[in-house]
């Protein structure tokens, strides 16, 4: 069994800016690491195409693509906001990105490949269907769940969200939207500070903020006993995730406490219930994590423990 590995080099080349937390080097140790880990028998890498205006407009209004085309400089720096900002590199990045994420979902539809995992930059889930905002231009886990609903008529989509900030976007999106569920876990209070349970939806919308210093065990059975009966329960026929390794103990721009453990547990609950549900079928696109020295190895952690369900 085989992780695929959805990539590309121009996902580097997006420059927010020096001493930015969404840096090129996150995920060049990212791949680096998985190049010369002991996983890289296991997992095949692949180039991501580009992602186009027809899958981007699926979940984000024109108005939103023509300003981040127009805001996409030639050279030097260009901002969104005061968080979110553009190089020359920026454009070709995200839509390496949406191309990525909406690749996977064709693989796992029509090749068998089990899972995927869209090692990508910039991170997506606070892009509303208006806004870039929180390092993110389009909304990419969102495109793909929509590009799946239209290109192969799925009845039944989860977004599982285990970043430590709340996929904002991501729920603006899902929002209303019949045979689409987002979960989400993060801590709150929080930027945005949004995700809270009073949004929640039946089968639509599932937040679950967790207190700041949460660790590995009160987690995990936060998301045993709140998370997993209401996707066993849902039977999705895809599952997506918003992959976010920022609530590991040593991330600078949070205050949770989980582990590379707590990602191992993640990756094999997360493959287990696609494994019963979706034969198989789990994409995971990469969103924050901040520590350079600590997210390879939370990356890895994860991919192992749906490398281990999937054995």
């Amino acid at each position: 069994m085989t992780i695929q590995i959805l990539t590309h080099a121009d996902c580097l080349t997006h420059e927010p800016g020096a001493g930015h937390p969404e840096n090129p080097e996150r995920l060049a140790n990212i791949l680096s690491t998985l190049h010369n880990s002991a996983l890289n028998t296991s997992l095949s890498f692949h180039d991501a195409p580009l992602g186009t205006d027809a899958q981007i407009l699926l979940a984000h209004e024109a108005s939103h693509l023509e300003i981040i085309r127009e805001t996409a400089p030639d050279e030097g720096e260009a901002a969104l906001d005061a968080d979110t900002r553009m190089s020359p590199g920026s454009l070709n990045a995200t839509l390496r990105a949406v191309g990525a994420a909406c690749q996977g979902v064709e693989n796992l539809m029509t090749e068998n490949a089990g899972a995927v995992f869209c090692a990508t930059r910039p991170p997506g889930h606070h892009a509303t269907p208006t806004h870039a905002m929180g390092f993110c231009l389009f909304n990419h886990v969102a495109i793909a769940a929509l590009h799946a609903r239209e290109q192969y008529k799925l009845e039944r989509i989860a977004i599982v969200d285990f970043d430590v900030h709340h996929g904002n976007g991501t729920q603006d999106i899902m929002q209303g939207r019949e045979g689409l569920f987002y979960i989400s876990t993060h801590q709150s209070p929080l930027y945005p500070s949004t995700g809270l349970e009073t949004e929640n939806i039946n089968n639509n919308i599932l937040n679950v903020p967790v207190h700041g210093g949460t660790g590995h065990a009160t987690y995990i059975e936060i998301f045993q006993e709140t998370i997993v009966p209401v996707l066993q329960a849902y039977q999705p026929e895809l599952i997506l995730v918003s992959a976010g390794f920022d609530a590991h103990k040593e991330d600078p721009l949070a205050g949770m406490a989980l582990t590379d453990e707590t990602y191992k547990w993640l990756g094999t609950t997360l493959q287990g219930l696609a494994n019963d549900h979706c034969d198989g079928k789990l994409l995971s696109v990469l969103e924050g994590g901040y520590n350079l020295s600590v997210l390879p190895g939370s990356v890895i952690a994860y991919l192992e423990g749906s490398l281990k369900a999937r054995s």
